[in-house]
């Protein structure tokens, strides 16, 4: 807790704040993409210290957010086959589809289980030889490198009743397509920590190169983001279009060989539609030509048409920072996280969910 309080210290977090203050005037528009940095802005009410001329803008940093709702409906299809177990985190469980969730199938009796990695599920399919375990690997580049080394054990191992239905995504070409949006007229990222752990911050200098937008890489603790906005709205005010880390104790220039190898080993990087964004080029990943038997979706057959959204959500406006959870017409009135009707409501790091938690009703 010692370590935890270094980066929670109060009076360093009021300098940090009054740095911020006499940087500059000029109305300045930040994208934190991830949606774990959306969530500690809020819980530590650094919206409501921040000078009125810095507008914070939620980005599509939640893999369960931007999962599109085709794919719950090819799960739930998938739940229902014989002999099958679905294995899946937890935050999936609750995204509805057009045909339900995976938690009303649980209710209905199919066999659904919770892990807390994939490589459980190495030993679920062990004690399961007459079942087909498919696990669901939804996430960004962080959780990618735990399905690779999950599917390489498995192929060493010869266990042939494990599938994986992936909807892994890549986080840089999304940010390209927010950053050649005029409307939203970003002016600097606060980029995701937690990717850049496995990434490091090269594939983010498009954007100080191809656009003239600066970011910056922090992380989750208040002192994190203080300081990285400082940092961000010192280069826009300097228009210094380069990217920085100040995340230095976890983030490498190059990111983590170890994870990166093992990705570069298993996936091959394919075009994957987001959630309200639509299809981006080399923006996801499927298993390359030696994994491919594990794909569950190419075993079992599965073709399914690109879809998403609930008739009234505003998910995909939200999703690309062109509206506020607020804004949305179904928002603490028909949605909510007891009752979800986009994928945003559902996981903790979706801004939906975020706003309604921390959110303060202005009168």
């Amino acid at each position: 807790m010692e370590f935890a309080y270094e980066f929670r210290n109060i009076e360093y977090a009021k300098k940090l704040v009054e740095k911020l203050n006499n940087i500059s005037t000029e109305k300045i528009n930040i994208m934190e993409v991830c949606g774990t940095h959306t969530m500690a802005i809020f819980r530590y009410g650094i919206r409501d210290v921040l000078p009125p001329n810095i507008n914070l803008i939620s980005g599509p940093g939640c893999p369960v957010c931007v999962t599109p709702q085709s794919y719950i409906d090819a799960v739930l299809t998938l739940s229902t086959k014989k002999d099958v177990i679905i294995a899946t985190f937890g935050d999936m469980m609750r995204v509805p589809g057009k045909k339900g969730s995976l938690n009303k199938k649980k209710e209905k009796g199919f066999d659904i289980r919770i892990v807390y990695s994939p490589m459980d599920c190495l030993t679920m399919a062990s004690q399961n030889p007459s079942k087909k375990v498919v696990f669901l690997s939804v996430g960004f580049e962080t959780t990618a490198p735990m399905t690779s080394l999950t599917v390489i054990e498995a192929k060493k191992n010869n266990i042939k009743n494990l599938f994986f239905a992936i909807a892994h995504k890549i986080v840089p070409p999304v940010m390209k397509i927010l950053a050649q949006d005029k409307e939203l007229n970003i002016d600097g990222f606060l980029l995701p920590g937690h990717i850049c752990v496995i990434s490091g911050t090269k594939p983010y200098e498009f954007l100080s190169e191809d656009y003239n937008i600066p970011g910056v890489v922090t992380g989750f603790e208040p002192l994190d983001i203080l300081q990285g906005l400082n940092t961000l709205v010192n280069l826009i005010s300097k228009k210094n279009y380069r990217i920085m880390n100040e995340y230095k104790r976890v983030v490498k220039t190059g990111g983590n060989p170890y994870a990166l190898e093992y990705l570069n080993k298993t996936f091959r990087i394919v075009d994957s539609s987001w959630r309200g964004i639509g299809r981006i080029h080399a923006s996801g990943m499927e298993f390359n030509s030696k994994y491919e038997d594990f794909d569950a979706f190419k075993h079992f057959e599965i073709e399914y048409e690109d879809y998403d959204g609930s008739p009234g959500c505003k998910c995909g406006e939200i999703l690309k920072g062109k509206i506020k959870p607020t804004d949305c017409p179904l928002f603490k009135k028909i949605c909510s996280p007891e009752n979800p009707v986009g994928s945003c409501m559902v996981s903790s790091e979706g801004a939906c969910a975020t706003y309604y938690r921390y959110h303060k009703e202005t009168i």
